[in-house]
């Protein structure tokens, strides 16, 4: 099979993806999840004419000359408004959120009024409706806040509570399960053989898994054989998992047996082996409904694969239809090589010169086995494939690490 260009790879990937089903979860859990259904007002905020202000309640035509003595004939704490009607000449002590009571029109604000007893006199004029808020100034009864779709974060979250909402239906979270393979890995904080590695991209993909609203599934770590893959394998489909990652055994090499496996097990491949560096091994396909991905065991490698990868992939399974490649363009602070038949994405530090202006650099070394690097790095300069080289000064597109 061919080399396929990212662009492809990732057609191919999101071909037929569509949202996942719909969950009803408490308010207080909706905080980065994704709304199912358009979000409407239960209520009408505020649902009454309300003070902005603590002072007084007071007619304007009453205070359109300095200074004004009124009578002061009740008082209007928030949650607790005046029942009775303001008449010409008197006040109603008023504060900030309180209801305006009848035959008010505005706010005296207390810095501008002088109190003695039941007497207030306004030292300042207002004009009619200074400092009240009329009813519906945020929204009304039925008015659409938030539309499906939308990632909801803590500005969304007090809006839907505002609006009267106790619960939310919200896209369920796609569930990802991730398995690393090979005999060379175990799990940090255990003693690895003298041939062996600390499992690392697992980890790391699981955080962005997290990040991106999925669920992660740890599968552990399948040993280089036929009988262990198929296990774990079997673990992904009866944890109704959406999609599968594996990490490493997807290259050329006799004991990379990840393809096979999936393969025995049944997986219709889409794709395998990618124009681009890293992520060259990258493989695709589904087992029923749950689509599989597989990384290359590379730490730098996997974890530019998930960002271009699989980041979209659980975007589309909520129903979000983010940019593939959300691009933007920084000037180059040092040199880079012409490219070859591989898209490259280099990872760089990102800083402005004294313009303001974005200025990267790219690392001298850019081995995809060097997680200090990826760790320190900002962004990833995205060089197409027969890009010519570049000097200092000339623009490229950057791809930012960060998921914020």
């Amino acid at each position: 099979m061919s080399l396929i260009s990212v662009d492809e790879a990732l057609s191919r990937l999101l071909d037929g993806v569509s949202p996942l089903q719909a969950e009803t979860v408490p308010l207080a859990e909706g905080n980065r999840r994704v709304l199912a259904l358009p979000l409407a007002a239960r209520r009408t905020q505020p649902p009454f004419p309300a003070s902005a202000m603590d002072g007084y309640a007071v007619r304007a035509a009453d205070i359109a000359g300095t200074p004004a003595d009124l009578k002061v004939i009740g008082e209007a704490p928030a949650g607790h408004g005046f029942g009775g009607t303001v008449g010409p000449g008197q006040a109603v002590r008023i504060f900030t959120g309180a209801p305006v009571p009848e035959g008010a029109d505005t706010i005296l604000i207390q810095e501008n009024a002088r109190r003695n007893g039941d007497t207030v006199t306004a030292l300042q004029s207002e004009p009619l409706g200074r400092f009240v808020r009329p009813a519906g100034l945020d929204f009304r009864q039925g008015d659409e806040l938030i539309p499906a779709g939308r990632l909801l974060g803590y500005r969304e979250v007090a809006l839907a509570a505002a609006m009267n909402h106790a619960s939310l239906s919200v896209i369920r979270r796609p569930r990802v399960a991730i398995l690393a393979t090979g005999d060379e890995l175990v799990l940090p904080g255990e003693e690895p053989g003298p041939d062996q590695i600390i499992a690392s991209n697992s980890f790391g993909v699981a955080a962005l898994v997290r990040d991106c609203g999925g669920e992660p599934i740890d599968l552990g770590i399948a040993r280089d054989t036929h009988a262990s893959l198929a296990e774990k394998i079997a673990l992904a489909r009866e944890s109704d998992a959406d999609i599968l990652v594996t990490l490493g055994g997807a290259s050329v090499g006799d004991h990379d047996l990840v393809q096979d496996a999936l393969g025995g097990e049944g997986m219709s491949l889409a794709f395998w082996r990618i124009a681009m560096r890293p992520g060259k091994p990258l493989m695709a396909g589904s087992i029923g409904r749950m689509k599989v991905l597989g990384l290359p065991g590379n730490p730098v490698s996997s974890l530019v694969c998930s960002l271009l990868f699989l980041r979209p992939l659980i975007g589309a399974l909520l129903g979000q239809q983010a940019p593939r490649r959300d691009t933007e363009t920084a000037r180059l602070g040092g040199p880079v090589g012409q490219n070859d038949q591989r898209e490259d994405y280099l990872r760089a530090r990102l800083t402005r010169d004294e313009r303001g202006e974005l200025v990267v650099v790219p690392y001298s070394r850019q081995d995809s086995s060097m997680l200090a690097t990826f760790a320190d790095a900002d962004v990833l300069i995205v060089r197409p494939p027969h890009a010519p080289a570049l000097n200092p000064g000339e623009n490229v597109p950057i791809l930012r690490l960060s998921l914020s």
